[in-house]
């Protein structure tokens, strides 16, 4: 299975940005798909994830009412859009896949990693 992560960019703080992370490979059977972040000189943290199956969703509470984390089944697809971006936002923002059921923020309980792709967020 291989996770292609997009979206990332340059944008001024309160700005929006939907990053995009599509599966491929043998037939693609998740039980969760989630985002992490790494900001630099920081761990990496979890944000947000979606049930794979029935799109419930759970995220990180700085992220509540600013983020949305959904999928669109038929596209192997999982999108995290991001609203009124702070710069405390500014990380490589990375797609994970997990195929067993377990805890979304566990992150050694992920199976797949796609690449990172860079938010940055400007004051």
């Amino acid at each position: 299975v291989q996770l292609q992560a997009s979206g990332g960019g340059l944008v001024q703080a309160g700005g929006s940005l939907r990053l995009s992370c599509a599966a491929s490979g043998r037939t693609f059977s998740s039980y969760a798909m989630g985002w992490f972040r790494q900001a630099p000189g920081k761990e990496r943290e979890f944000v947000a994830a979606i049930n794979w199956s029935d799109g419930s969703t759970y995220c990180i509470e700085s992220a509540k009412g600013r983020f949305t984390i959904s999928r669109v089944y038929a596209k192997n697809t999982v999108y995290l859009q991001m609203n009124s971006l702070k710069p405390e936002d500014t990380a490589v923002y990375c797609c994970a896949a997990r195929s067993k059921s377990g805890s979304y923020t566990y992150t050694p309980g992920y199976d797949y990693w796609g690449q990172g792709t860079q938010v940055t967020v400007s004051s």
